[in-house]
């Protein structure tokens, strides 16, 4: 069966909680042992002091290490990636910064993408710094021999651990290339005789319309607050990936201890009951208002992937290559300063002037001042985050009552 109608039923036995047809909350912090045995049994294989056997799945112990919500969450998304497993935690941040501080240590480099979202450029510039990693960024406009010939002139090539890449960046639109990067993630894991993994932030267009471990990537980071969450009322994050990969996240967000809640997890089973009716109507609601965007004289460029973007070539090329749709991100430079930008913010009416994206409500901000502002000024122009950029997240009402929302607030 596809994930959409799995969403309803997988990992879950009515039979095991009074025959709900749906999952409850387990709220309890610890569970009960049959023996004192099986509690032996249960702790050696989370704390990894024996292989599991034929069939063996890992009992519950306490929250912290699992409990049925978390399973079954986890269960249920890693269909929508094909993945082998994934781990939730309480914030897409808790996401992040666990993948970054696995699977780097003192010493390491780090290559990533630029845009990437303003917690990660922080995370990345301002914590690993302090645990002696190192990090390179390179561009949408740089190639792969250019990205090559940063990494070999760091003198730091045999210390390259992970290749991060926000695809499409937050808030561009700009589109990197998993393919390449895999590549080069191969090409350096043979080179330096350790595994480069390479990690995608999928949290614009996944899961529906991009499948970064389909294209060869190691590890699929999410914000579950967006999409997945979808409804604007969780905070959650979420890892997909290979077994060896989910293994070494689970363990390091047992002893950080930012797995997420029962009650979260319950809540984002709910939301991906819905998750891909939700995602085709804010697609088709951002084609229209991209397509309305594009002929405006108001607007001087649109950044969708979609019809009415400004799409190079070299992007046009990628997104045949590895998306299945342009999702419902739109950002577009309006004619005027930040004053201007702000004085169209503030006429809105149905959208809402909030941060976050992909909920069903339509949102709009300000990425230069809010978002990113944490981005140094210089910074932000090579990347095209100028104050006349803003930011829209497509929700599920009528197009047309969004259409005629920026064209009051335009006008």
């Amino acid at each position: 069966m596809k994930p959409e109608s799995l969403m309803m039923s997988h990992g879950y036995k009515p039979e095991l909680s009074q025959g709900a047809v749906k999952c409850p909350i387990f709220l309890t912090s610890t569970f009960v042992f049959e023996s004192a045995e099986e509690g032996k049994d249960f702790f050696e294989l989370a704390y990894g002091h024996r292989q599991s056997k034929p069939n063996e799945e890992l009992g519950l112990i306490y929250s912290r290490i699992n409990n049925p919500n978390l399973e079954i969450l986890e269960d249920r998304l890693s269909l929508w990636d094909a993945a082998a497993g994934s781990a939730v935690f309480e914030s897409g941040m808790s996401a992040i910064s666990t993948v970054l501080l696995e699977f780097l240590k003192p010493g390491a480099l780090l290559l990533y993408s630029a845009p990437v979202y303003g917690g990660t450029h922080h995370f990345i510039h301002h914590v690993l710094t302090k645990f002696g990693i190192d990090f390179i960024e390179f561009g949408v406009n740089e190639t792969k021999q250019n990205i090559i010939d940063k990494i070999e002139a760091s003198g730091k090539s045999k210390d390259l651990a992970l290749i991060y890449i926000e695809t499409p960046a937050n808030p561009t639109n700009d589109l990197f290339s998993i393919l390449d990067m895999v590549c080069l993630g191969n090409e350096y894991s043979e080179k330096n005789k350790q595994k480069v993994y390479v990690a995608v932030d999928n949290t614009y267009l996944g899961p529906l319309w991009q499948k970064p471990l389909s294209l060869g990537a190691d590890i699929a980071v999410y914000s579950a607050t967006k999409y997945l969450g979808g409804h604007s009322d969780l905070i959650a994050g979420a890892v997909m990936g290979t077994s060896e990969v989910i293994g070494r996240v689970k363990t390091l967000r047992t002893f950080l201890g930012n797995m997420i809640s029962p009650h979260t997890a319950w809540m984002l089973l709910r939301s991906l009951e819905t998750l891909q009716i939700r995602m085709e109507r804010q697609q088709a609601n951002a084609i229209e208002v991209a397509k309305f965007l594009s002929s405006h004289p108001k607007v001087e460029k649109v950044y969708f992937l979609g019809e009415g973007g400004s799409s190079s070539q070299q992007s046009q090329e990628i997104f045949k290559a590895q998306c299945l749709g342009p999702g419902a991100m739109i950002s577009f430079d309006i004619q005027g300063n930040e004053q201007t930008a702000f004085k169209f913010l503030n006429n809105l009416k149905l959208f809402k002037l909030a941060v976050s994206l992909g909920s069903t409500e339509s949102l709009a901000e300000h990425p230069a001042t809010m978002t990113h502002v944490d981005i140094p000024p210089a910074d932000k122009i090579k990347m095209n985050i100028t104050e006349k950029l803003i930011r829209l997240s497509i929700g599920v009402e009528d197009p047309k009552d969004l259409i005629s929302d920026i064209s009051q607030a335009l006008q």
